[in-house]
C-alpha cells in the first residue's frame, strides 16, 4: 500500500444558517488526510498514518477513511484533543487558521511512530504536519527511515503558519534529499527557491535530491522536470467552486497513475518516460478537476473521471 504521513483534522468550513447567520460546520480534512482518501476513492491501496483524537472528531476521521477503504490500522487513538482549520474563502481561494496546541497531531511523540512492514511499498508526507515540533520531527524521522521505498513530498507551504523559518527550511531540506518525488506549487516554488524562472528553479530542487520535481500552476497545468527534461500537462477546464482539496487530489492522481503502471519503485521513477509522466500528470490534474468543481475536500471515485 501506499502510506500517507500526516495530519488528519476538522475543517471548520462557512456555511450560512437558514436565518442568514454566517456559522462553520465540520468536515474531515487535512492535506494528507485529503490524498489518501483521494488514493481509497481510486481504488489504490492506501493507509493512513496520523495519531487521531479518541473523541467525536476523530471517530469523524476514522469514519472517512473506512468509507474511502484507507486502512488507519497504524494511527493510535490518543487522548489529545483534534487539529481545528477554520476556512474563510475568497474569490474560491481558501485561507486557513489553525488551532492546534497539544492536539493528537501536534504532540505526536516518536513512540507513536509505526513500524513498517513489507505491506508499505511507498510512503507519502506533506502539509503542516511537517512544520511544529514534536510532529515534524517525528514524520522527518519516520522519513529518514523509509529504507527503499519510493517517498513522495509535498511541502505545502503556508507561510502564516510557521514559527521558525530555519528550523522549517532545514527539515524540508533533508526530507527532500531523501524524497524520490516532489511536487510543489509555484508558490511553494518560489518559497523554497526564491525569484526566477520557474523551469530553472525547479531543475535547481531536483539538484538537492528528489529524482521527480513536479510543479503545479493551477490553470495552467502541470510540469514534470527529470534528468531527461520536462513533461507536461494542461490543466482540466473546469467552473471553479473552491480550491480546498485540490493540490491534495492532485497528488493522489499522481501517484494513482504511478501504482496503475507499477511505477512505484525506486529505479522506476529514476527512468520515467516523458509519455509516462505525462500520463500520470493527466490523471492528477483531472481528479483535482473534479475536486475543485464542488465545495470542500471531496475527491472524484475512479468512476467520476
Amino acid at each position: 500500500m501506499i502510506l500517507c504521513c500526516g495530519e488528519a483534522l476538522i475543517d471548520m468550513l462557512p456555511r450560512e444558517t437558514a436565518s442568514g447567520e454566517a456559522a462553520f460546520a465540520p468536515y474531515p480534512g487535512g492535506a494528507v488526510f485529503n490524498t489518501a482518501i483521494a488514493l481509497g476513492r481510486l481504488g489504490v491501496a492506501a493507509g493512513f498514518f496520523c495519531p487521531m483524537s479518541d473523541d467525536l472528531f476523530g471517530e469523524r476521521l476514522r469514519a472517512a477513511l473506512d468509507d474511502a477503504g484507507v486502512t488507519h490500522a497504524l494511527s493510535p487513538a490518543v487522548d489529545r484533543p483534534c487539529t481545528l482549520a477554520f476556512v474563510t474563502l475568497t474569490g474560491g481561494q481558501a485561507q486557513y487558521a489553525f488551532y492546534d496546541t497539544g492536539t493528537a497531531l501536534r504532540d505526536m511523540t516518536l513512540a507513536e511512530l509505526p513500524v513498517l512492514d513489507d505491506s508499505v511499498r511507498a510512503l507519502f508526507f506533506g502539509g503542516i504536519s511537517l512544520v511544529g515540533d514534536p510532529c515534524g520531527a517525528g514524520f522527518a524521522t519516520l522519513c529518514a527511515h523509509a529504507g527503499d521505498r519510493v517517498v513522495m513530498l509535498d511541502p505545502n507551504i503556508r507561510p502564516g503558519f510557521i514559527r521558525d523559518e530555519a528550523a522549517c527550511r532545514a527539515r524540508l531540506d533533508a526530507m527532500l534529499a531523501r524524497a524520490d518525488i516532489v511536487k510543489v506549487s509555484d508558490e511553494d516554488l518560489h518559497w523554497l527557491m526564491g525569484a526566477g524562472d520557474v523551469a530553472e528553479l525547479a531543475q535547481g530542487l531536483r539538484a538537492k535530491g528528489p529524482k521527480l520535481v513536479i510543479v503545479t500552476e493551477g490553470a495552467k497545468g502541470a510540469r514534470a522536470f527529470h534528468a531527461g527534461g520536462m513533461a507536461q500537462a494542461a490543466a482540466s477546464p473546469v467552473k471553479v467552486v473552491d480550491t480546498v482539496g485540490a493540490g491534495d487530489t492532485f497528488n493522489a492522481g499522481f501517484l494513482a497513475a504511478l501504482d496503475d503502471a507499477g511505477y512505484l519503485r525506486g529505479d522506476a521513477v529514476a527512468g520515467l518516460s516523458d509519455e509516462a509522466l505525462k500520463a500520470a500528470l493527466s490523471l492528477g490534474a483531472k481528479a483535482a478537476a473534479v475536486t475543485v468543481s464542488r465545495a470542500g475536500a471531496n475527491p472524484p471515485r475512479r468512476d467520476e473521471l
